[in-house]
């Protein structure tokens, strides 16, 4: 019997708008990206992973797959002083509200 503490957590972070909104492909991977993993693998965040449309369309713009140890480490990764950090770095990509879903394995 696996204890829910164990389980791993998926948190999908997705960027929505319109097509040709403004948000920075190569930023988000190269340092939002990086900065998100250094601040919070210490809490249990275990790999990240962005994900695009192949074709530029209003919509999901992308998506942001966060893999975490257990439900523990992503309350202590959003709740760490880090995390203000992680946030202030959004402007950088785009001015876009990123939206967070739990995933929940079937």
């Amino acid at each position: 019997m696996t204890r829910t503490q164990d389980v791993p957590v998926t948190i999908y972070v997705t960027y929505e708008g319109a097509a040709g909104a403004a948000f920075d492909r190569a930023y988000y991977v190269e340092h939002h990206l990086p900065l998100v993993m250094h601040h919070w693998a210490q809490y249990g965040l275990v790999g990240v992973a962005a994900f695009f449309p192949a074709v530029e369309q209003a919509g999901t713009l992308a998506i942001c797959e966060c893999r975490f140890r257990n439900a523990a480490s992503v309350d202590a990764a959003f709740g760490s002083p880090e995390a203000r950090a992680v946030m202030a770095d959004v402007p950088h990509f785009t001015d876009i509200a990123p939206i967070r879903v739990r995933a929940v394995a079937l």
